[in-house]
């Protein structure tokens, strides 16, 4: 079963108020056909995953539990910026996935680590995804690799922009009811580009939270 279907099956699988606008082409200009407002738009597939950034933990950030299964591997390969802010920023954007894989894991969007990494419409982005994997009846295997990061803070310093690459092409769904891994062969659909918006925790120093997330698909310039 290729991981396009699945993806389609996740985006069926939740609230008919989403809406979701897939992207296509070969090169990298863009539209607004060429992103999925993470929160708005978008709904989860189990065609993705990722390790802790150098020098954090994965298994627990700011007293919340993040751990994940011993066969799911978030890889984010990417250096932190020289400025507090973007370096605090660019791990809270991880911290978002953990959070995302943890609750698909633990089969759950109630998980305290959604508050804690997400607000506004990044709360509802990540709610979107683990969702989507749990009605489809699906869990995480594999590696999903982050990589080709910046960030950029915006003028009153409130909020950070954090963009990067995703490939999925080692990281599958498995069928929580048979275990059966549904493999696929590597292709441009493997690879995303993201846009997250950072923001400041209102009370906890130093934790940035995700308030948008816009996700390109087929994205050729991450291979």
């Amino acid at each position: 079963m290729k991981r396009r279907s699945l993806f389609v099956a996740a985006v069926l699988a939740t609230s008919a108020t989403l809406l979701l606008t897939a992207c296509g082409g070969g090169d990298d200009k863009s539209s607004d056909n060429d992103k999925i407002a993470g929160a708005d738009q978008g709904a989860g597939s189990p065609r993705k995953t990722a390790e802790a950034p150098k020098g954090s933990s994965s298994e627990e950030s700011d007293g919340v539990n993040l751990s994940l299964p011993s066969d799911v591997k978030l890889v984010f390969d990417w250096d932190k910026p020289k400025k507090a802010n973007e370096a605090a920023a660019m791990d809270g954007a991880a911290n978002l996935f953990r959070t995302i894989y943890h609750g698909v894991d633990k089969r759950t969007a109630k998980d305290p680590a959604v508050t804690a990494y997400a607000t506004s419409s990044g709360m509802k982005y990540a709610k979107t995804q683990i969702e989507a994997w749990i009605e489809g009846g699906w869990t995480a295997t594999g590696t999903l690799r982050h990589y080709d990061a910046s960030a950029r803070s915006s003028e009153n310093g409130t909020s950070v922009e954090v963009a990067f690459c995703a490939d999925a092409s080692q990281f599958y769904g498995k069928e929580v009811k048979t275990g059966k891994v549904l493999t696929t062969e590597p292709s441009v659909e493997d690879f995303d580009h993201y846009k997250i918006t950072m923001v400041k925790h209102p009370t906890a120093e130093g934790l940035w939270q995700a308030s948008k997330v816009f996700v390109a698909t087929k994205a050729r310039k991450c291979q």
